[in-house]
């Protein structure tokens, strides 16, 4: 099994962990971690100005210098566990670079891959850019397995950043702590739990996901129009600062201090306004609703007939 991994502040190096145990446990099934070391290294935590001055070829997914990896291109491996963060509603950086290069193809053509986001709570864009660059490879997407912030929305658009550039989960104005609850962390156990008896049986040679039931990915699709006006707005933006110079170029910094201005805007205005217009129109949006939270959470689901089988 391949699990290629970049975990800038350590939260899904701590899921994947989670998910790996089992696995590792069980014995028979050989686990290769492979890190993503981007070059030159991202900081964590962020500078607020290096952090905005990455958007560009984040959300465009411009592929960057990755340190060289431990992989030839020629190994056989049964499943692939994918972990991500979402930058700028796309997947990370690392991650991004890692899919655009000519030995992902020969790694991960045919075989069977499960995502894993773990994110504040946008990451329907992501994942539906995830699906493109995996049929770019030929891979094969066969489950998805979403962690998520838990804490109100108005509160995360306050804890994540602060998290983002001090390095501090805990103790803001008694909001709660930013990230993914500690519990969900250990309870994604159970996905690996799932995928160890799967891989004992070859259901990963099927086409039938191995972590229905599960409770692997819950969507809002309240929050799609939001993400929609964000990817928009960041490929506009990003192709203009990308005209400016490199990364790091001091003729981008000014662009990238005004668009930092002109997305705070972004979050007062349309965020809020979407959620009034969805909350009155509610009652004739619900059939909508219903069919894309089904779609995004595919191929997994958000179904939980399987918890207890798992619990620990």
């Amino acid at each position: 099994m391949l699990v290629p991994l970049y975990s800038q502040s350590g939260q899904l190096g701590a899921v994947v962990e989670q998910i790996l145990a089992p696995l590792r446990e069980s014995g028979d099934i050989e686990v290769h971690v492979e890190p993503l070391q981007p070059r030159p290294a991202y900081p964590f935590p962020w500078g607020v100005l290096r952090f905005f001055d990455t958007f560009p070829e984040a959300a465009l997914m411009q592929p960057q210098p990755l340190a060289p990896l431990g992989l030839r291109g020629d190994e056989a491996f049964d499943l692939v566990i994918l972990p991500y963060q979402v930058w700028f509603l796309a997947p990370s950086l690392p991650v991004t670079s890692l899919l655009r290069l000519p030995l992902a193809r020969q790694l991960l053509a045919g075989r069977p891959v499960v995502t894993v986001v773990v994110c504040r709570n946008m990451w329907l864009m992501a994942q539906e850019k995830m699906k493109g660059l995996l049929a770019d490879v030929g891979a094969r997407l066969i489950d998805h397995v979403a962690l998520t912030d838990r804490g109100p929305l108005a509160a995360t658009f306050i804890t994540t950043p602060l998290w983002m550039f001090t390095g501090r989960r805990t103790g803001w104005f008694g909001l709660p702590p930013a990230g993914v609850p500690e519990a969900d962390i250990r309870a994604a156990r159970r996905f690996g739990l799932a995928l160890r008896d799967a891989l004992k049986r070859d259901a990963e040679r099927g086409t039938v996901p191995l972590l229905a039931g599960l409770g692997a990915a819950t969507a809002d699709p309240t929050l799609l129009s939001s993400e929609r006006a964000g990817t928009r707005s960041f490929f506009i933006w990003g192709r203009l600062i990308r005209r400016l110079g490199p990364p790091g170029a001091l003729a981008r910094q000014p662009v990238v201090a005004l668009y930092v201005v002109f997305l705070v805007a972004l979050i007062l205005t349309v965020v809020p306004l979407s959620a009034v217009v969805q909350f009155l129109l509610r009652p004739w949006l619900n059939t909508r609703l219903e069919r894309l939270k089904t779609a995004f959470e595919a191929p997994s689901g958000s179904g939980t007939e399987r918890i207890a089988q798992y619990e620990s």
